[in-house]
């Protein structure tokens, strides 16, 4: 359900909804806020701090203290209808290397990717088989999810682009810190777009996970 602006409860500082800044505190990576406070931090602490309700909007200034212009900016809805950016991206990865996928036939094989993407994924690739990107086969199952992961990460990335800051951010701080998304390679940005668009599609099927 869409965020009614004018019935929630502001932040004078943020102008933002309290309920927004909670809910991205908390959707945050642990990794993210251990970053911006401090790498010690332990993952149960972090929890704590997140689910705070008191300290949620001072954190959201903080992970967000890049330039944004909070006072000025219009929360809409999330770029991923608030689906887990991770699993958007090895949907476009399953697509981007669907052809390998094809080819990966043998019970145990199917079990050790399918452990690693999901059936989900592994069932969207095959179906999107004619958007298929790479050329190259990869046998080794493990290796595949790995590269699944993080071609679609580094789509994802390209795709992000193409949004404002705050939007990109509030999809950046759901993933941990270091991932492909960061600094995509320009061989990403031809297929970027066109393969977001399937994934969307699909997703706006699905339930959201936050």
């Amino acid at each position: 359900m869409p965020i009614r602006m004018q019935t929630l409860k502001r932040n004078a500082s943020f102008k933002l909804p309290f309920t927004v800044l909670g809910e991205l505190t908390a959707s945050t990576h642990p990794s993210r806020l251990a970053a911006r406070l401090d790498p010690a931090l332990s993952a149960a602490t972090l929890v704590r701090l997140q689910n705070n309700q008191r300290l949620q909007p001072r954190l959201a200034k903080l992970l967000l203290d890049d330039g944004i212009d909070l006072n000025g900016s219009v929360w809409g809805a999330d770029l991923l209808h608030g689906h887990d950016p991770r699993q958007a991206a090895v949907f476009a990865g399953s697509i981007w290397h669907a052809r390998s996928l094809l080819k990966l036939v043998s019970k145990p094989e199917l079990t050790v990717l399918i452990e690693r993407i999901g059936a989900e994924a592994h069932t969207f690739g095959i179906r999107h088989q004619a958007q298929a990107i790479s050329t190259s086969l990869i046998a080794d199952p493990e290796k595949l999810a790995r590269q699944i992961e993080h071609d679609g990460l580094a789509c994802l990335g390209v795709w992000l682009d193409g949004h404002s800051l705050l939007d990109r951010h509030r999809v950046f701080l759901r993933l941990p810190v270091g991932t492909a998304a960061e600094n995509p390679a320009t061989e990403y940005r031809h297929a970027a777009d066109r393969l977001f668009s399937l994934v969307l599609a699909h997703l706006t099927t699905e339930v959201p996970a936050i």
